[in-house]
Order: C-alpha cells, then structure tokens, then sequence
C-alpha cells in the first residue's frame, strides 16, 4: 500500500469546482476527460504487459474515461475489449463513446474474463451502494488484476459511507488529485497501489497526503535553548511519561525536564519532584508543555492542566488531558496541539458526524487547536482548515506507549517555535519514518533508543 508523498487531496465537492474553475480558465471538460483517459491508458499498458485488457465502463464520466482509454489503447495494438453496464448518461461519456469504433459487450454474469480489468464503472460518483446482482458480477473478476479509475466501484470517495467495494483493487489512478477515500479506513485498504494522474486540474493545497520526512539540522549558531526546551509532566504511571520525555528528546530538543519523576530515561534529561511545576512554568525558555501521558482522569490532572493553561505556554495535550482541557481551550488563542486516538476523540467530541477529516476539522475549529487524530489512518487537522493525511503508517506502532511517544515528539517540534500545524506534521512524520526503521517486533523504547 502506497500513496504519494504531499499530494493534493480533494473531497468530491472540490473536485467538481477545480473541473469547473478549469473550464472557466479555458480547459474543457472534454479535455480533461481526454487527459484522463490518456492516464488510464498509459497505467493500462504497463499492466497488462500485453496482455488482453477488459474495460469496465459506467454511464457516467468515469465510464467515459474508460472509453477514452480504449481507443488509445487499441491505437497502441493492445487487445482491449469493452463492456458497458448502461448507456452513457452525460454528454461527455456520449462524446467519448461515439469515438470508440470497436464493440461494446453487455456487462452481466456472462461477460468473459481478461488477465486485466479496468474498473470505470462509478469512481467518486457513486451515492449508494452497489446493487447485488452487479456485485456479485464484479466479485468474478477477483482472482484477475484490477486496474480502478479515481476509486474502486462501490466506494464512497469521500470516505463518510463505509461501503466496501465487491472488486478491491491491486492499482488505483487518482485523477488529478487524491480522495478522502485513498487514505481514510477502511476504504484505503481497498484501493491496492495508488498512483496520481495530473490532468491539468490546479488543486488547493489545503488538503494533502504527508510529506517527506526529514529532519532538519541545527544551524551553526543553534544552542540547546534554541533546539527547544520541553517540559514533560509525569502522571502516576511514571514508564509513560519516561518515553513521552525521551522521545522529545530523541526528536530534537535541545533541553527536557520530566517533572514529578525521580527516574529520567536518559540522564541528559533532568528529572524533578512536582514541587517545581510551577517554577518551570514561569521559566521563559520553556518552548512547550507536554501533559497527559499516564495520567488517568481525576482532580490532581485537572489540577495541573489549569495551571498548564494559565501558562500561556504552547502545549501538547495527550490521553485523559484532552477532555479536561475542553472548557477552556477556545477561549483564548494559543499554541496546542491534542493527539487523541479513536476512543479518547469520541469521548472528547461526542456530536462530531461525517468522515474521519470532517470530525478531525470540525473539534480543531472547536478547540482553536491542531488534533492528531490518531490511528492506522491518522489525520492532522488545523483551526484554518489545513488537513495532512498520514495513510498509510505503521502497522508496528499499534503497540502500548507508541501514543506517548508521539506526544514527546510533538513537544520537541512544538518547542522550536513555528507553526503549530507544521509542527504536528513533522511529529507525526518522525514518529512513522522512526517505525518503519525498526520494523517487525517494535516496542515503544525502541522508539526512541539510538
């Protein structure tokens, strides 16, 4: 499972009006289409290797783009056929078949088999799920290769329906730019390989799929109060805060005091009894506070979330620390940024409905705050709008402690200065790129050893 790297995501709704700012800017859509279908021939040809292709196309322009592919393919000399499930419905898919001289087979139970299948029955256009006798149809073409245009059939691009297609796909072609569907579960799962067909549309870049990571060094001046000061604050469970404190450091901090420990994981890290809490909140170079790791809910942790909050300071919200932070976060602007997974979010934001972004965008314009959204799909989320996509991560992070970790992480980007957002995204950049490293058997410590 793969998808590219800082590419642009587009909710079918923006789809629709960057085709239709396109065509105001003097690209039509008959263009487009021909752009897309140009796209779908070139991924056709590779896959199949000549091999005999089979084109799937649906009444709409999703069906047009596979006719589009057909001809170009068959001016190439590949074998192709084409069956249809309807006529086209819209004018451009009427277009692209009138230029298809070849035969156009009925889609049904009878419809012969090729080694590959292009699936451009629906894409994004789908708004319900696929009946059960063209289910049934699609679930015999299973043990081929499954080439799908924009999404596999039966899919909701938008990643709000969690309908699952009857024919997963080995390769999908996003046109243009990704869909929530690419990279939320458990429709992601479904789409095999994805790749990313530019066809002339200019996308916004709100909305994106992760970045590179990388890690940026200090400069010659830096010192270890400009790399970031961290203060952790450690819970009853004190292994979880050592991790929290730990990673922070291992992800660039040039300074970290874990506050209400005896034990620090590392001795570069200072370690003080809790009695200087508030001492180290006053202490200017402190550049984020990181709260919640092990610390179960209860009147001690709403305790020192005020005074946290009473801070100003910029900081990292994790566990049962989110909740109690609720009733004050928005007040006032600040720099925060919470990491629930998906159990503390519902109990965080009971009233929160559509896909997994759509509730990630709605409690960060809630709180004023960028939320990591965690899990095997993690979104990234800013008050302004601004969506990174972390699909797909690591399954070797679903393991205790890998939560901490990313908190500490998020305290060492956070503690640098900068935008916040900038700096979840980089949290959660490290944090993956530190699993994939390790790999098969990984624990939490081995996050954040050398």
């Amino acid at each position: 499972m793969s998808v590219p790297a800082n590419a642009p995501i587009l909710t079918s709704a923006a789809m629709r009006e960057a085709e239709a700012a396109c065509a105001v800017q003097g690209t039509s859509l008959s263009e487009l289409m021909d752009h897309a279908g140009a796209a779908v021939a070139d991924t056709a040809w590779r896959m199949a290797a000549g091999a005999p292709i089979l084109i799937l196309c649906g009444p709409g322009n999703n069906g047009g783009d596979g006719y589009v592919a057909a001809r170009l393919l068959a001016a190439r000399g590949a074998t192709v056929r084409v069956t249809a499930l309807a006529e086209p419905a819209t004018k451009l898919a009427s277009a692209a078949r009138a230029r298809w001289d070849g035969p156009v087979e009925t889609l049904d139970g009878r419809t012969r088999n090729a080694p590959l299948i292009v699936d451009a029955l629906f894409g994004v256009g789908l708004s319900r799920p696929i009946a059960d006798d063209l289910a049934a149809t699609l679930r015999s073409f299973a043990d081929r290769r499954i080439l799908a245009v924009d999404v596999p059939s039966g899919v909701d691009g938008d990643g709000a329906a969690e309908w699952m297609p009857p024919l997963p796909a080995d390769v999908t072609l996003a046109l243009g730019a990704l869909k929530p569907a690419h990279v939320l579960l458990p429709t992601a799962s479904t789409c095999g390989r994805v790749l990313l067909a530019p066809i002339n549309i200019v996308a916004n870049d709100a909305m994106r799929t992760l970045p590179r990571s990388h890690t940026a060094k200090p400069d010659a001046t830096a010192h270890k109060f400009t790399r970031g000061m961290v203060l952790v604050f450690a819970g009853p469970m004190r292994g979880a805060a050592g991790l929290t404190a730990a990673a922070a450091q291992r992800a660039g901090a040039g300074y970290v005091v874990l506050e209400g420990s005896v034990r620090a994981p590392f001795s570069a890290i200072i370690a003080e009894s809790d009695e200087r809490f508030g001492e180290r909140l006053d202490d200017p170079r402190v550049g984020a506070v990181v709260i919640g790791s092990g610390f179960p809910a209860g009147d001690e942790l709403l305790f020192d979330v005020e005074a946290a909050l009473d801070s100003g300071k910029p900081l990292v919200l994790d566990a049962a620390a989110i909740v109690a932070a609720l009733p004050r976060l928005s007040e006032t602007p600040r720099k925060a940024i919470l990491t629930p997974h998906e159990g503390e979010f519902a109990r965080a934001f009971p009233q929160l409905y559509g896909s997994k972004i759509d509730r990630a965008k709605a409690a960060a314009m809630r709180t004023q705050a960028v939320i990591i959204y965690k899990g095997a799909d993690t979104i990234i989320a800013a008050p302004d709008g601004r969506v990174a996509a972390a699909w797909p991560g690591s399954p070797w992070l679903a393991t205790a402690g890998t939560g901490d970790v990313l908190a500490g992480a998020c305290g060492a980007m956070l503690a640098r200065g900068g935008d916040t957002f900038d700096a979840a995204v980089a949290a959660v950049g490290w944090h993956i790129a530190q699993a994939a490293r390790i790999g098969p058997g990984l624990v939490a410590d081995d996050l954040v050893r050398e």
